[in-house]
């Protein structure tokens, strides 16, 4: 006997939370349709920086029926990765290093995507249908479909924020030939608050809602390639691999749940270590160090690159020598930063 819509939806729901994810929500493809407008703007100013797949892959980026004209559902899956501690903590110990939380653990695409994945086969047995699936690595634009699909809003970080889970959340998407029935979209609940604005070191919202990658911290030491701007090196702080600020100071997250997975936590290499000793990776003992990690795709170049500005940033004299011992890499990045953070350590108090 075939399956009713309600019933699928229902034990959907159920059989997401036994996998892992923290909630489940269905939306349309067509659920998002000011996303074209919103995404030609964005990079219309220029503000997605050296992503240059973003214009690109513009055209399927902005409708997801463009990515798939067969699919009829949407699945939204949202997934906790909740910090244990303040993320910023770390920012009070400036020769250590801040890795952002999300990066502490293992890579969250293979969780998530084994856990969709598992979802997909348990769909397929119990309804058929086609499906594909999408964590982050794919032409999705998830933050707009979560909100569409009611998981949560927008914040005014651009980040998805839940009443129920607050905004350390991975998100995941199933695609699905499958008519199943949309949950109705979250409305914003951010009222007038703008603590993840004015927190923000670099200035990079240029307004509420609104997002310059050029000017955030997780763009400038992930994305970015080559020396990034001097004039904003020092806002880095011991920043070397994403930021947290507009996450950490949410106050929806008082509804944060634990991270639904231990191999999200971090661990020694992750755990506020030492920028001396990152500093002094090899391209073979970095890979080693961050196997399984997310940190382990920006490469050892761009990651010490990171590590000198903190070390620049510091203003303990004594990582001057770290620094001036990395004058001569091979890599342009890393000898311009090596010179940088020399130079800034030698004249204390700029």
């Amino acid at each position: 006997m075939p399956i009713s819509t309600s019933d699928l939806k229902t034990r959907l729901a159920a059989r997401a939370l036994e996998e892992g994810f923290a909630a489940c929500r269905v939306t349309r493809p067509d659920a998002i349709p000011d996303a074209p407008e919103r995404l030609a703007r964005f990079v219309e100013l220029g503000r997605h920086g050296q992503m240059g797949w973003m214009a690109e892959r513009m055209n399927w980026r902005a409708s997801p029926a463009a990515l798939w004209p067969q699919a009829r559902s949407v699945i939204m899956l949202a997934e906790s990765y909740s910090p244990d501690n303040d993320p910023m903590e770390a920012l009070a110990h400036p020769d250590r290093a801040v890795i952002s939380a999300y990066a502490k653990g293992r890579d969250y695409h293979d969780i998530v995507k084994k856990r969709l994945k598992r979802l997909a086969r348990w769909l397929i047995e119990t309804a058929g249908g086609e499906l594909k699936v999408f964590v982050d690595t794919a032409p999705v634009m998830e933050k707009p479909l979560g909100q569409a699909a009611g998981l949560g809003w927008q914040g005014k970080h651009s980040n998805l924020v839940s009443r129920d889970l607050g905004n350390w959340i991975f998100l995941g998407s199933i695609f699905t030939t499958l008519e199943i029935d949309p949950d109705p979209a979250e409305i914003d609940h951010c009222g007038s608050c703008r603590r993840c604005l004015d927190v923000c070191p670099t200035d990079a919202f240029p307004a509420p809602y609104q997002v310059d990658a050029r000017r955030c911290i997780s763009y400038l030491t992930i994305e970015h390639k080559g020396p990034v701007d001097p004039a904003l090196r020092p806002a880095l702080g011991n920043r070397i691999y994403g930021c947290d600020d507009c996450l950490a100071v949410c106050p929806w997250n008082k509804f944060a749940v634990a991270a639904s997975d231990i191999r999200y936590g971090a661990g020694p290499a992750t755990d506020a270590p030492p920028l001396a000793a990152l500093a002094q990776l090899d391209d073979a003992q970095f890979r080693a160090q961050y196997s399984g990690s997310p940190i382990k795709r920006i490469g050892r170049a761009r990651f010490v690159r990171n590590v000198l500005y903190a070390i620049g940033n510091s203003g303990q004299a004594d990582l001057a020598g770290v620094a001036q011992g990395l004058t001569g890499d091979p890599d342009e990045g890393v000898r311009d930063a090596a010179e940088w953070a020399a130079a800034r350590l030698s004249q204390p108090g700029k």
